[in-house]
């Protein structure tokens, strides 16, 4: 990887990136294997300047979010390491879970953070999937700041027919095929799709029944594409683990709708199925400002500061020297 490392530093000196941040939140089809799953966090942690900040795993869905931040070269360097070790570890001919996927390496976003715009992201996107075929045979898709066409902005678009559908369709329909590599996808790794994107709120909520219809007419109904609340995106699926029905949610605008106002909203639905919330679940990080905005709603506190919670106070004169 020592030339991939050199082309991505070049990419960040030409760019004028040196001393910017960004995160990545690659998605890998495994949630089950804990071996497979350390290997791919190692290759992160073997890269330096990238930080690898958080894991999370889930048995049903089959698949693992990994969010890591530092300097655009180290983060791409680091996706690429991971999705290298997941082509190796993970055969989507044998995997079975309830996410939607096309790829080892399903998705890997990029989100600007300090010292680089979303279009920033975009070319570090596009570079990574080109090295991502050149070096590893991974056709990629781009998708959301990076897509290179409309109709490949929305990832559940790119994603229709899964792995199984997608492998079949690309054999006929030039419309399907990849954007770099291919035109057939990866006979195990599949493809990856990879992009740029604003910061996103994974969310899901459990719900006391076990009839993933009431799930998915939830999802339904809460979601902006069928007329639900703006910025999100919502499917209903079963969690075998826990019986119980599940609303999986991504909120892609959360100073539109906060996490509350999504979890108001489902607790309305599922009351006319008389049916109640059982927990919720956070996938990846959130950032501080939207838990303080939940608390602030929730306690009825509507000028609740960051100078009013113990912790970022600490961490704020900390930082300031104080």
């Amino acid at each position: 990887m020592k030339d991939i490392s050199l082309r991505l530093k070049e990419f960040e000196r030409a760019n004028g990136l040196e001393g910017a941040l960004v995160e990545c939140v690659p998605n890998f089809s495994e949630g089950r294997r804990k071996e497979a799953i350390d290997a791919i966090a190692a290759s992160i942690e073997a890269v330096e300047g990238a930080n690898l900040l958080h894991v999370t795993s889930d048995h049903d869905h089959n698949r693992t979010v990994v969010t890591l931040a530092g300097s655009p070269a180290a983060v791409a360097e680091a996706a690429l390491c991971a999705m290298a070790r997941a082509k190796d570890l993970i055969d989507l001919r044998a995997h079975r879970g309830e996410h939607p996927r096309i790829g080892a390496t399903d998705v890997v976003p990029f989100v600007p953070v300090s010292g680089i715009t979303l279009e920033g992201c975009a070319k570090l996107a596009w570079l990574v999937g080109e090295l991502a075929w050149e070096r590893l045979g991974i056709p990629v898709y781009f998708y959301e700041g990076a897509a290179r066409m409309p109709e490949r902005k929305n990832l559940a678009d790119i994603r229709k027919g899964e792995f199984e559908g997608l492998s079949a369709e690309v054999r006929t329909n030039p419309d399907r095929r990849p954007d770099v590599g291919g035109p057939m996808l990866h006979e195990s790794a599949g493809a990856t799709v990879i992009g740029a994107r604003k910061f996103l709120v994974a969310y899901n909520v459990n719900l006391r029944t076990e009839d993933i219809t009431v799930a998915r007419k939830i999802a339904r109904a809460i979601r902006e594409k069928d007329g639900g609340l703006p910025g999100v995106k919502a499917l209903g699926f079963m969690i075998e683990e826990k019986k119980m029905a599940q609303v999986s949610m991504n909120l892609v605008d959360c100073d539109v709708t906060p996490p509350l106002k999504a979890i108001q909203a489902i607790r309305a639905e599922a009351a006319k199925y008389g049916v109640e919330l059982a927990e919720g679940e956070l996938i990846g990080i959130i950032p501080l400002k939207y838990l303080m905005a939940t608390a602030a709603e929730a306690l009825m506190l509507p000028s609740l500061g960051e100078d009013q919670v113990l912790e970022a106070l600490v961490w704020k004169k900390g930082k300031d020297g104080r």
